[in-house]
Parts: structure tokens; C-alpha cells; sequence
């Protein structure tokens, strides 16, 4: 039997200590409470100013939510369609020959479904969202937050401005309609909150600021929208765009997307715009709007150039629509308008915005330059023809 010397002794004392000091926490962890894995919150400890601060706003956006996501509802639609299912007759031969007349094959019914988002505007029922929504839909489901469902009647829609107003048999009780803001006093980096159900996802809640007001020139509306950073996808569409007090400050519309997904545009269309031509579809089922049937562009620098023109600001006549109103009031194609009813006219979408604010019947007066030489002249608003 071989003898230890005080050396080697001390060696493997040496060792071992220094395997124990790595070993120990890995053989004690889980089966001491005093050595735990994980680090418990100290109840006692106090936020920073600024967490203090973020707490207050993060409060501030849980009471938005649940103010207002009961008064904010999910549109489930459906529609039967007949495709033509004859594998023979959809090739480009046969096209040629039959085009897409629907009797070259045999046909089947298939359901489309789709889905939107909305918001309660009072006890009776009634709900507004987009037109976008409910076109040629025929059977509207509307959830509520509380998971109770109803089906929805069409009062009616407008196409241009993209606003449709439906109505639900719901006791009174059971609704909570939403608070309506002003959407005038909307400034850009004011806070934009949205709730709908992007993708499905109901009762989805997002947050981002006002990008930029008065953003026109997106469709041939002659709108202005608001636009926002806040996260809107398909299925937001019809849902509301909130201000920090909860209050509803534009109806989510669209988005500026390559990808079909938010990338941070999104456009809602202003809640005064929207409570105006609900109150009509409401009354009247439809919207009557003024009309005076021309074609018109903004000035630019080729514009001014080629017309010699001496001003900056108007609106260009591009094309009359015969028998229109600016066609009996003598108007001619090349001439820019500059004034109307008063106001000085400073773009197209300026004058479509004033034509729009309009009353049917009222003769205005128009003030124009034509060949660098300025007419006055007086035009009839007319109801514009389907």
C-alpha cells in the first residue's frame, strides 16, 4: 500500500476545494430556497420619475380600452356567388372563343366570406363602418364584445366616401355606443388609437400618433384624410381611430402597403366627414351630393408655363361633362378657377371639397381666368347623377 506524503495531501485538499467552489451552486440550485434561479420583484422598491410617468400613460391607455372596446364591434359578411368549375372552359383557348360567358361551363355556388370592423354610434342600434365592408354582401353579422351576435340590416352606403350605416335589433341594454369627437381639432403627434379586429384578431388594441392631417389626393373623393403610424390591417377597416380621451376621431379606412400589411399608413376618414353622411344615409338612405360635372387638376410649373398663367394657385378645367351644370354656365376647358362662393380656391381638391360642402339648388358664384383674363360668372349646384 503506497504512503501519502504531506505534499500530495495537500494537493489533492487543494483540488478538491477548487471542483466543490464550481460544483456547488449547480448541485444546490432547485433544492435550496435560499440559492433560488430566479429573482423575485422587491415589493418595497419605488419607480424612477419617468417609469412613474409611463405607468400613468400605460393607465391612461388600458382606460381608452376599456371604455371603448364594447362600443367597438366585429362585421362577419358572407355572399354566394356562381364560378364556373368546367376545368375545359377556363383555359385561354376557350376564352377566346366564349370569353367568361358564365354558360360555357357548369356552374356551382360558392360562399365568399369577409370581415370588417365597426363601431356602436347609439342605443338604437345603429353602426358605422365602411362601405368597403358590406359591398354586395348579402347576409351582415355583427359580434359584440360580449360574444352575443346579430344579424344587421343595410340602411345604406356611400361608395365615393367608403361610409355604410347598419342597424341591429339589440336591447339597449346590451349596446354601448361609442363617444364621437371632433375631428378638427385633431393635430398631427396627437395620440391614435385603434381597436378592431386586424386579421381576425378581435378586439385588438394599437397604438401610434396622427402623422399628418388634411392627406388628400388619395382617391377621387376629394377627402382628407387623417393618417396614422397605429398598426391597421385587413379587418380593421370600418373601426375606430380613438384620441387619447377615448373619443372617436375617424373611421380606419385604408392603408399605404406593398405588402398588403401595415407598414405604418394608414388613413381614416375624419369623424365629422363620417357623422355627416350617415345623418343622410340615415334621412334619405343615400347620399344627394352637389355636382357641377368637370374634370379638374391642380396647377403645377408645366401647367403655369404652357398657359403663360401669372398665378400660383386654382384649379384647372380639364374636362365638361355636357349638359353639367359648368356646361350651362359657359365654362371652358383650360380655364382655372380661382374662386368659388367666396373662397379662394388654392387646388382641385380644394374646390371638390368646397363643391361637396355645398347645397343642392344654390346658384354660386365662380370666379375664373381665362386666357389670363378673369371672368366672373354664377353656377346651379345639381344633385349628382348615379
Amino acid at each position: 500500500m503506497k504512503k501519502f506524503n504531506k505534499s500530495s495531501m495537500l494537493a489533492v485538499a487543494a483540488i478538491s476545494l477548487w471542483i466543490g467552489t464550481f460544483l456547488s451552486p449547480i448541485l444546490t440550485c432547485g433544492f435550496n430556497n435560499s440559492g433560488s434561479l430566479f429573482l423575485n420583484a422587491d415589493p418595497n422598491s419605488k419607480s424612477s420619475p419617468a417609469q412613474t410617468q409611463a405607468i400613468i400613460l400605460q393607465n391612461a391607455f388600458e382606460e381608452v380600452f376599456d371604455k371603448v372596446s364594447p362600443s367597438v364591434v366585429s362585421i362577419a359578411t358572407e355572399r354566394t356567388v356562381n364560378v364556373n368549375v368546367n376545368p375545359f372552359m377556363n383555359g385561354p383557348f376557350f376564352e377566346r372563343f366564349y370569353g367568361n360567358d358564365p354558360r360555357s361551363g357548369r356552374q356551382m355556388q360558392q360562399k365568399q366570406t369577409g370581415l370588417g370592423s365597426g363601431v356602436i354610434l347609439n342605443t338604437e342600434g345603429y353602426i358605422l363602418t365602411n362601405h368597403h365592408v358590406i359591398k354586395d354582401m348579402d347576409k351582415l353579422t355583427v359580434k359584440l364584445k360580449n360574444q352575443k351576435t346579430f344579424e344587421a340590416k343595410l340602411i345604406g352606403s356611400d361608395e365615393l366616401m367608403d361610409i355604410a350605416l347598419l342597424k341591429i335589433d339589440a336591447p339597449k341594454d346590451s349596446i354601448k355606443p361609442a363617444t364621437l369627437g371632433n375631428s378638427e381639432q385633431v393635430k398631427v403627434g396627437n395620440w391614435a388609437i385603434a381597436i378592431g379586429a386586424p386579421l381576425g384578431f378581435e378586439q385588438s388594441f394599437t397604438v401610434g400618433v396622427v402623422s399628418a392631417i388634411q392627406r388628400g389626393g388619395l382617391n377621387s373623393s376629394g377627402l382628407s384624410y387623417i393618417q396614422t403610424d397605429a398598426a391597421i390591417n385587413q379587418g380593421n377597416s370600418g373601426g375606430p381611430l380613438l384620441n387619447i380621451n377615448g373619443e372617436v376621431i375617424g373611421v380606419n379606412s385604408m392603408i399605404a402597403s406593398q405588402s398588403g400589411g401595415s407598414v405604418g399608413i394608414g388613413f381614416a376618414i375624419p369623424i365629422n366627414e363620417a357623422k355627416r353622411i350617415t345623418e343622410e344615409i340615415k334621412v334619405n338612405g343615400r347620399v344627394i351630393r352637389p355636382w357641377i360635372g368637370v374634370e379638374i387638376y391642380s396647377l403645377n410649373d408645366q401647367i403655369k408655363e404652357e398657359l403663360k398663367l401669372k398665378i400660383d394657385q386654382g384649379a384647372l378645367v380639364n374636362q365638361i361633362q355636357r349638359g353639367s351644370p359648368a356646361d350651362q354656365a359657359g365654362i371652358q376647358i383650360m380655364d382655372v378657377i380661382t374662386h368659388f362662393d367666396g373662397k379662394e380656391v388654392k387646388d382641385s381638391n380644394d374646390l371638390v371639397s368646397m363643391v361637396r360642402a355645398g347645397k343642392v339648388g344654390k346658384r354660386v358664384e365662380l370666379k375664373l381666368i381665362r386666357r389670363n383674363n378673369e371672368i366672373i360668372t354664377s353656377i346651379v349646384l345639381r344633385a349628382r347623377p348615379n
